[in-house]
């Protein structure tokens, strides 16, 4: 475990695995052993990072947290490591992702469903102060509970229990609780601009079995790039790395290995 000083003096700390170009792996609303499928998987071929999201694993915390918090430690794992990286992001992670590219160099970005909230869904969002209620009533449980069902399944869900009982990150996330809710308030107060100024390549993932709203939000941070493409992996969820590790894999690998051989229109 390697750590950082983040802008504020916080300390991030972040794992190293592999050899070769720098590949950061961005975690969502879950702890960073969300990647530990996914690490081998490319450690062959890059030095993966996987940096603590603040307040998670081996990290320090602070009182004050928001987006820009957030891009910040990013930011700092990047200076902290050789050499341009890939970003690639799950949910929060892939909305840190693009927002960390608008102001730091990066070789591409990829983003499997970022929490980035748009239309009616935006509008009616309330699942930091819905969450809030929970932990303030003691129900800590019955937050993530909430939680999970609203970003993994739209709300909808008949056995919400069972599919917690075989949901690997189930019960150990509950720990996570006051962090997530803080991340939910971050994502709500996010408003998505016209233009999203990243100069490099983006990859946007999603699933068919995701929430829609996450669908949505897909189809506008498409609009808003400047250079994007969008992959949907059918009867995949939003844990879509870690349900269909080879299938997404494998794409990120061929847009990743297609961008470092794509000749810029410019030069044609």
């Amino acid at each position: 475990m390697q750590t950082v000083t983040s802008a504020d003096g916080t300390s991030i700390a972040f794992e190293k695995h592999g050899e070769g170009p720098p590949l950061v792996l961005l975690h969502g609303g879950s702890s960073p052993k969300y990647w530990e499928p996914i690490v081998p998987r490319f450690a062959q071929d890059y030095t993966v990072i996987v940096p603590h999201r603040r307040g998670v694993g081996e990290s320090g915390d602070s009182a004050e947290y928001g987006l820009d918090r957030g891009v910040e430690d990013v930011r700092a794992v990047i200076d902290a490591v050789s050499g341009t990286p890939v970003l690639f992001g799950h949910s929060f992670g892939g909305l840190l992702a693009i927002e960390t590219a608008r102001t730091t160099p990066v070789q591409t970005v990829v983003a499997y469903e970022p929490a980035v909230l748009v239309g009616d869904y935006r509008a009616e969002a309330d699942l930091a102060a819905q969450m809030q209620a929970r932990i303030d009533d003691g129900r800590r449980r019955e937050a993530m509970r909430f939680y999970v069902s609203e970003v993994m399944h739209g709300g909808e869900i008949d056995d919400l229990d069972g599919w917690l009982a075989e949901w690997p990150p189930w019960p150990d996330i509950v720990a996570l609780t006051e962090n997530v809710a803080r991340i939910n308030r971050a994502i709500e107060q996010y408003h998505l601009p016209d233009t999203l100024d990243v100069d490099a390549p983006v990859l946007l993932l999603t699933g068919t079995a995701g929430p829609p709203h996450l669908r949505d939000s897909i189809r506008a941070v498409d609009a808003a790039l400047p250079d994007s493409r969008v992959v949907e992996f059918d009867g995949v969820g939003h844990g879509g790395p870690t349900e269909a590790p080879s299938r997404v894999i494998a794409t990120v690998r061929d847009f990743i290995d297609g961008e470092k051989t794509r000749v810029p229109e410019s030069s044609t």
